[in-house]
C-alpha cells in the first residue's frame, strides 16, 4: 500500500489541522455503485470511474442510493466531513410512494425512533421533481394505482440507511434516494458516473469548486 492510500485509511482526530495540500473530489455516485474501491469484480465500485490513488470517501452512501460523494487523501478532512461531532447538514432529494400528509412530514421533521433512539430533527418540505435530474438506470418501479411524491430532506446525522427507515417508518416507502449536497458541497451539475476536484478549504464556507 501506498503512503497516500495509508494515510487515507489511517483513523484522525478531527480536531488535527487539515494538509495544505489535502485533495478533495466530488463524485456524482450512480445507483447501484458500492462506495468503495475494493470488489470481486461482481459489482460495480468507485474504482470503476475514479482513477485517482489515495483518496477515499468521507462518508457513504449505500448501493440503491444516487448523488453526492466527497472523497479525500486527507485523514483530518475525511475526519471533518464524516464525524458526527461537526453535524454537516447533508440535503436529499426523496421520492416516496404515495402522498404524505403533514401529520406524516411532521413526524419526519420532529424525529423518527429508530433502533429505540430518535433521529434528530430535520428539514423537509415537498417539493417537484427537479428538471435537471437525469432518469435513474435501472429505472424505478412504479404501482400504476399509487402517486408518488417528492421531498427536500435535510438532516445533520447519518445512521445507516436512515432516510429510507425514516420514510418506511411514517408509512411512505423510498422509490429514489440522491444526495444533492454535503456542507456546502454541491452536485452543481456533475453527471453520473462523473467527478471533479473541489476546494478543500471550504469547509464550512463555499464548497462550490
Amino acid at each position: 500500500m501506498s503512503p497516500s492510500r495509508a494515510a487515507a485509511r489511517r483513523p484522525s482526530a478531527p480536531g488535527r489541522p487539515l494538509s495544505p495540500t489535502a485533495r478533495l473530489l466530488a463524485f456524482n455516485k450512480p445507483h447501484g455503485v458500492l462506495c468503495q474501491f475494493s470488489g470481486d469484480g461482481s459489482r460495480t465500485t468507485l474504482a470503476d470511474f475514479v482513477d485517482l490513488p489515495g483518496v477515499y470517501p468521507a462518508g457513504r452512501l449505500d448501493r440503491d442510493s444516487e448523488g453526492l460523494v466527497l472523497l479525500t487523501d486527507d485523514g483530518a478532512l475525511q475526519a471533518r466531513i464524516a464525524h458526527p461531532r461537526f453535524k454537516l447538514e447533508k440535503a436529499y432529494l426523496v421520492q416516496v410512494e404515495g402522498e404524505p400528509d403533514e401529520a406524516a412530514l411532521d413526524r419526519l421533521r420532529r424525529g423518527v425512533e429508530l433502533d429505540g433512539r430518535a433521529t434528530r430533527m430535520a428539514t423537509v418540505t415537498r417539493c417537484d421533481e427537479p428538471a435537471w435530474l437525469w432518469p435513474r438506470d435501472p429505472p424505478v418501479r412504479f404501482r400504476k394505482s399509487v402517486p408518488t411524491t417528492w421531498l427536500e430532506i435535510r438532516i445533520r446525522e447519518g445512521r445507516n440507511r436512515q432516510l429510507r427507515r425514516m420514510t418506511a417508518a411514517v408509512g411512505y416507502p423510498t422509490l429514489r434516494l440522491v444526495r444533492t449536497a454535503i456542507g456546502a458541497w454541491h452536485l452543481d451539475g456533475l453527471a453520473p458516473g462523473e467527478w471533479r476536484v473541489v476546494a478543500a478549504h471550504a469547509l464550512g464556507h463555499s464548497g462550490r469548486g
